[in-house]
């Protein structure tokens, strides 16, 4: 069914809030790291607790039909809450770490680093992410991100909740320039690691550098309080690169 689909079509972004988002590419609709819960705390004994102060632009009744979820991983409510959890796992098909596979079994399909899948006529490759400082793993869990290519069409990178340069410099070297960068930004912090957890705004700015970014979609700066930098910093560290980062108004479908 999605290779009867236009791999040639718009491509479009509708920012629904946190790092949820909706990209349409290659004929398909992507719903990236799905979060619907109203705003509430989430407790979790011996872990942080994670507040979400907004809820979504758009309800799941809202956002139509959803070919693929991008989720960057599982375990955190910040980029799978309850409400985005149910909606993923009733969608046609999931990709994520292959943690999430073991633990969350079908639709869900684990993805190692570099690996890829295809659905219609875009190629998924999965790319590497830390979320957080070296050392971190074992506190914050895995994390990936994703490399979309289609024919005809510029390539798209989704960090997921990556803060290392270091691995985007290993992403470029093997597929820069890259057409569109959809940067998980917002410096999370917890107390327990006194370090950021995803790129910091400047950091996301020399992202889209060393990738040679021809547009740049923000996502993961507004809606929970251990986010600690916001839209307006990140807006700020593109400053010397008007046009670069895409205006995107929550629950409007801009076209990329």
């Amino acid at each position: 069914m999605y290779a009867e689909k236009n791999a040639t079509s718009d491509i479009t972004v509708t920012y629904l809030g946190g790092p949820t988002a909706i990209l349409e590419y290659g004929g398909l609709r992507f719903l990236i790291d799905p979060t619907f819960d109203d705003p509430q705390d989430y407790e979790d004994p011996g872990s942080t607790t994670l507040v979400k102060t907004r809820g979504p632009a758009l309800q799941p009744a809202d956002i139509g039909d959803i070919d693929v979820v991008l989720a960057s991983h599982h375990e955190h409510p910040d980029n799978l809450d309850t409400r985005g959890a149910e909606f993923a796992m009733s969608s046609p098909l999931v990709l994520s770490t292959p943690q999430a596979g073991d633990d969350l079994g079908s639709p869900v399909v684990g993805l190692a680093d570099w690996s890829q899948h295809s659905v219609g006529l875009v190629d998924i490759t999965a790319m590497p992410a830390l979320h957080g400082p070296p050392g971190s793993e074992e506190f914050v869990g895995p994390v990936i991100g994703y490399l979309l290519r289609a024919p005809g069409q510029p390539s798209v990178y989704v960090s997921g909740d990556n803060a290392s340069l270091d691995l985007v410099r290993e992403i470029a070297n093997r597929h820069a320039p890259i057409g569109i960068a959809i940067l998980f930004a917002g410096a999370a912090r917890v107390a327990a690691i006194d370090a950021p957890l995803t790129l910091t705004s400047q950091d996301a700015a020399e992202a889209a550098k060393i990738l040679q970014a021809g547009r740049v979609v923000g996502l993961h700066t507004e809606d929970w309080e251990h986010f600690s930098e916001t839209r307006a910093d990140l807006e700020a560290a593109f400053a010397s690169t008007p046009g670069l980062l895409v205006d995107t108004p929550r629950g409007v479908r801009v076209e990329l």
